[in-house]
């Protein structure tokens, strides 16, 4: 990824095997190490962050784009993509600040050559990933599985040894 310029680590996995679930578990344990996180979600559904009837979805609906809303709190950027297309993920680093951050962690975007963890359930009868993509450097799931030595085996259901793997192993913090 040319345009990052914090460590990224990817979260791929498909759909129901609980990729935000940890994340949001995740997340909490690594703020408490210290570190500041980015998170960039792909959707593969046609979001709306404003809402009908509010000035903001009424001046997009006008035409505007980008639209930046501001308060106290955040602040939301929401720019059209035209024509309609793919998200490449390199693309949205080059809008996303990345200044003050110490990791990005990237939901989705399973197709891109990023290192990423593989979540896998195997009572939802999927197929693993890792396979077909050399940048997965580990698996987490709820069952002991086959897979080769290059990859580090964790517990999806144990959140602080994934925080653990990501802050010693991917990061190489003490």
């Amino acid at each position: 990824m040319q345009h990052a310029q914090v460590p990224m680590l990817g979260f791929a996995a498909f759909s129901g095997t609980g990729k935000t679930t940890l994340l949001t578990q995740i997340i909490p344990i690594l703020k408490r190490y210290g570190l500041q996180i980015g998170l960039i979600k792909h959707s593969h559904h046609n979001f709306q962050i404003d809402q009908p009837g509010k000035d903001s979805f009424r001046l997009r609906a006008a035409g505007a784009t980008p639209v930046m809303l501001v308060s106290t709190h955040r602040r939301a950027i929401i720019t059209e993509i035209t024509p309609v297309q793919e998200p490449r993920l390199d693309d949205q680093l080059k809008l996303f600040d990345q200044s003050g951050l110490d990791l990005i962690l990237v939901e989705g975007f399973k197709m891109e050559q990023f290192p990423k963890i593989e979540l896998h359930r195997p009572s939802l009868n999927k197929p693993l990933l890792y396979p077909n993509d050399p940048t997965i450097i580990a698996i987490a799931s709820d069952e002991v599985l086959e897979a080769p030595s290059r990859l580090t085996k964790l517990d999806i259901n144990q959140p602080e040894m994934i925080a653990d793997f990501i802050l010693k192993q991917f990061m190489g913090r003490p």
